[in-house]
């Protein structure tokens, strides 16, 4: 995948895509220009099997959420009572009565007007691709709802989308014994898709699916998995209460042989290379494009820092998933190395999921974060996640020699305008707005050839201002930064879109994002993956604005431009 992305997966993105970050931060030491996020309004879900969130135009008025469907705290957009959005809409008399005086009626004000649209004509070709519904494969190995889902495909290619992107899930695959894989699902869909001639990115997703803002399928990891955790439940991510997060395995067990005598890494290595073997031809015949290797919660490259199971709301600054007994070991190790034993320990004042960055001691300005302790604590967990990108990235390319594979990194955009920015500290980015956390990712992912897939290219930081100040978030800075710091290590970058996008003005964004403007190296994303393939997706106007989008993004002409 690529929600959490910008892992935003994704959270998807990923805690879910409203696991896509958000973040804010004070000045950061880079440079980077003001940026912007789209608030989403409340549109009615996708058919049931392929549900995800839906987003709207900002210049569109926020609409209730219809009775008994979810809310992402993501979306963050106010909605009115209906009472309230009655009397708005009241013409009456001209006024409102109110007791014995008559109060005027407000002015009707007109919409800000949109800003001109840049002609992408002539510029570089970005293939497109969209995002399956998570559950397009079946526990029991079949297409869901597979008449549809081809009449659907078949619009997206007259539109022009060069290919789908599909999650093959480890607790499907891999469900009941190790190292036997059922692989009958995907080869029926694999079939389909290059009959109708479209290209592949598949996911190797080694997390479970559910409970992410998006998710409306369960799959969780595989039951032999979850035995194992009964008796050994240091196996998974765990918080400062003891409280274990499922979703993944800890990067504290990559090397350690608890899993049926097989590390972590052995098992996904396993994995990934009973796929290449099984679909050998597809990579021959080059239908499959790329493999994005899932390497943490929601598929992206981080801790489960903001689990919405553990009671997280967005703008929490999450909390440090190191409290398993074989990431203490690490850390005691580190100390030791480091010749001060005592600092074998995490944070206790770092506040909890819900906290905000100045009411915690080591988050606040010139808090513990900056003090020799604090920077020996994050440097060590934030080389946790680069190690365990390095080791699984390392095997990724024995598996999948000659072919191209992607990191998805989240976009955790909230709290980016404070100095510490505690929600990228808490999931592993060590990047306070002194120093520069997404240069040693993309040195990583350099050194295995891997290209870095980023979400919440369509946000818009005003519009996250407007409904969510207190969360200080910056998307558009910290895109700027990601994208940044991975040209400039020189990999290549794909993004996806951090929420469902149906709009315009955030098809802009993605469009700005994809292709900088007067960047004198002429640098441009690679790819762009859409979330998520949906009914709403072909309902109204959408389908012809994502039809126009993709000519955009394929740099041919449209004869609709906006002065």
């Amino acid at each position: 995948m690529l929600a959490p992305a910008i892992s935003l997966s994704s959270p998807s993105a990923a805690a879910t895509a409203a696991l896509l970050p958000v973040s804010s931060s004070c000045a950061p030491g880079i440079a980077v220009p003001p940026l912007a996020a789209r608030p989403i309004s409340r549109r009615a879900g996708c058919a049931p099997a392929l549900r995800t969130a839906a987003a709207s135009s900002p210049f569109v008025v926020p609409r209730a959420v219809p009775e008994g469907a979810p809310a992402s705290p993501l979306l963050a957009v106010p909605v009115p009572d209906d009472e309230d959005a009655d009397a708005a809409m009241d013409g009456g008399d001209g006024g409102e009565q109110t007791g014995l005086a008559t109060r005027p009626a407000a002015a009707v004000v007109a919409p800000p007007r949109p800003p001109p649209e840049r002609d992408f004509a002539g510029t570089p070709y970005v293939p497109v691709y969209v995002m399956l519904p998570l559950g397009v494969v079946t526990v029991k190995g079949e297409v869901a709802e597979a008449d549809e889902l081809v009449a659907q495909l078949r619009v997206l290619k007259a539109a022009g989308v060069d290919g789908v992107m599909v999650d093959c899930w480890w607790g499907n695959v891999e469900a009941h014994r190790p190292q036997e894989y059922n692989w009958a699902g995907y080869k029926r869909l694999f079939h389909i898709i290059r009959d109708l001639k479209l290209k592949l990115q598949v996911v190797m997703s080694f997390h479970e699916c559910g409970g992410n803002v998006g998710d409306d399928v369960s799959i969780p990891l595989p039951e032999w998995v979850i035995e194992i955790g009964k008796s050994n439940p240091d196996i998974y991510f765990t918080d400062r209460e003891g409280r274990r997060n499922t979703e993944c395995l800890s990067w504290g067990i990559d090397k350690e042989r608890v899993l049926q005598g097989r590390t972590a890494v052995e098992v996904y290595f396993d994995f990934m290379r009973s796929f290449r073997v099984e679909f050998d031809e597809y990579f021959e015949d080059g239908i499959i494009s790329e493999i994005e290797v899932g390497l943490g919660a929601c598929g992206e490259l981080r801790y489960p820092s903001y689990a919405a199971n553990h009671g997280w709301k967005y703008p929490g600054i999450g909390e440090f998933q190191c409290y398993d007994r074989y990431l203490q070991k690490n850390l005691r190790r580190a100390a030791e190395a480091r010749g001060h034993a005592m600092w074998a320990k995490s944070p206790d004042n770092a506040g909890h999921y819900n906290s905000e960055p100045n009411n915690t001691g080591f988050f606040c300005d010139g808090g513990d974060y900056d003090s020799y302790y604090g920077r020996f604590f994050l440097n060590w967990y934030a080389q946790v996640l680069l190690d365990h990108a390095d080791r699984v990235l390392m095997l990724a390319r024995l598996a999948f020699e000659g072919s191209a594979i992607a990191v998805k990194v989240s976009g955790i955009h909230w709290w980016y305008k404070t100095a510490s920015h505690a929600a990228e500290l808490t999931a592993g980015f060590y990047n306070p707005c002194n120093r520069d956390g997404y240069a040693p990712i993309a040195q990583v992912l350099k050194k295995h050839g891997a290209a870095l897939n980023f979400t919440c290219v369509e946000l818009r930081t005003m519009d996250q201002h407007e409904v969510y100040p207190e969360a200080l978030a910056d998307p558009e800075g910290l895109v700027w930064q990601v994208l940044n710091a991975a040209w400039d290590a020189g990999i290549q970058v794909a993004s996806e879109n951090a929420l469902p996008c149906y709009d315009r003005d955030g098809f802009n964004k993605t469009l700005e994002n994809a292709k900088p403007r007067n960047d004198p190296d002429g640098r441009h994303l690679f790819g762009f993956t859409y979330l998520r393939l949906c009914s709403t997706l072909f309902e109204g106007p959408n389908l012809p604005e994502f039809e126009r989008f993709v000519k955009r993004m394929h740099g041919e002409a449209v004869h609709d431009l906006r002065a």
